[in-house]
């Protein structure tokens, strides 16, 4: 449980991250989300759970 919390708090540190450093940009790029298709971004999010799995993979080799 404790490595969960960890790697959930590390999550929410990248994150914010970007909210915090460019928030001007953040906004655009919170607009342009709302601008794109649902199955973009159904597609998009799949790449990103793929990659995230990729990374998992690799880590615990």
């Amino acid at each position: 449980m404790k490595f969960f919390l960890c790697v959930i708090g590390m999550v929410m540190i990248l994150e914010g991250l970007p909210y915090f450093v460019i928030p001007e940009k953040m906004k655009i790029w919170v607009q342009k989300i709302f601008e794109m298709s649902d199955s973009a971004l159904r597609r998009f999010g799949f790449v990103l759970m793929i990659i995230g799995l990729f990374m998992i993979y690799l880590g615990k080799r």
